[in-house]
């Protein structure tokens, strides 16, 4: 753990907080902009980089969702919710979005040696960690099974899932992301999510394995730490924790180079959706 906290200790951390932009702002968009900030922090254009985002009602599938024999069905289920799909361009699957999840990327240059895939994961824990440590809340990382999205660093408190972290790597950077169930209610989010699976697998045997949901392991964090927690709250927590532990932080949009790395990777993952759904 101490290792993975010298990737939190940078000199400097550039903020970008996209958690406020609204419905509009489409996920599609983040993962172009993870990739973006990956080339350009993997190249030394940009400092490393942390990135805040919140998207509306939306379900991000991975790249094995859309292997699923009923999928057509399943999305149907999906929009009929009030629910908008897209496929990420990176591993794992199903899960929900809303303004009452708060996802933070950290973007980081790959070291000569390259960094340890654990050793990501790891720092984003111990953010997490330090992050709510005035609360007397063992957070744990573990798989929690029954989960959507379940992985080995599954963060839960008391058994009950609020966060999953995933990593992506591009062109000598790694963007370690972690979506934070803040507010609202974490087994409807896992309702929904069961019926997307039950509907788009109807009980068939698969080739890839799926979760089988159990919507009670899963809560968010205001139910968890029985305190009425926003958005804001945690966006507040977080900068304030990053500045604890960096030399500086400061606010900047994408600029110069980026701006046009941005618009090709934009339209990269907008075919790729065009092409699974």
């Amino acid at each position: 753990m101490e290792q993975a906290l010298t990737l939190l200790k940078q000199d400097r951390w550039r903020i970008i907080d996209q958690s406020s932009l609204g419905p509009q702002f489409e996920a599609l968009q983040s993962f172009a902009m993870d990739d973006t900030l990956c080339t350009s922090v993997g190249s030394g254009y940009s400092a490393p980089t942390a990135r805040a985002w919140v998207h509306h009602q939306t379900i991000v599938l991975g790249i094995q969702d859309t292997r699923l024999p009923f999928l057509e069905d399943g999305l149907a289920y999906v929009e009929e919710q009030g629910y908008r799909y897209i496929v990420r361009n990176s591993g794992g699957l199903a899960v929900v979005l809303d303004e009452g999840v708060l996802n933070l990327s950290l973007i980081i240059p790959d070291t000569e040696k390259g960094i340890d895939i654990n050793k990501g994961y790891e720092a984003m824990w111990a953010l997490i960690k330090h992050m709510f440590s005035d609360y007397d809340a063992s957070i744990e990382a573990r798989e929690i099974v029954g989960s959507y999205c379940p992985g080995s660093y599954d963060l839960s408190i008391n058994g009950k899932k609020f966060a999953g972290i995933s990593q992506r790597r591009i062109r000598k950077g790694v963007a370690v992301q972690i979506y934070l169930c803040v507010s609202g209610n974490g087994q409807e989010r896992a309702k929904l999510v069961q019926q997307f699976y039950e509907k788009a697998r109807k009980g068939i045997e698969t080739k890839w394995v799926y979760p089988t949901i159990q919507p009670e392991v899963m809560a968010s964090l205001s139910e968890l730490l029985k305190t009425q927690m926003t958005v804001q709250d945690v966006m507040l927590r977080f900068l304030n924790t990053l500045k604890n532990m960096s030399g500086e932080i400061f606010a900047e949009p994408l600029k110069g180079e980026e701006l046009v790395w941005y618009e090709d990777y934009y339209k990269r993952i907008v075919e790729r959706n065009e092409k699974f759904v």
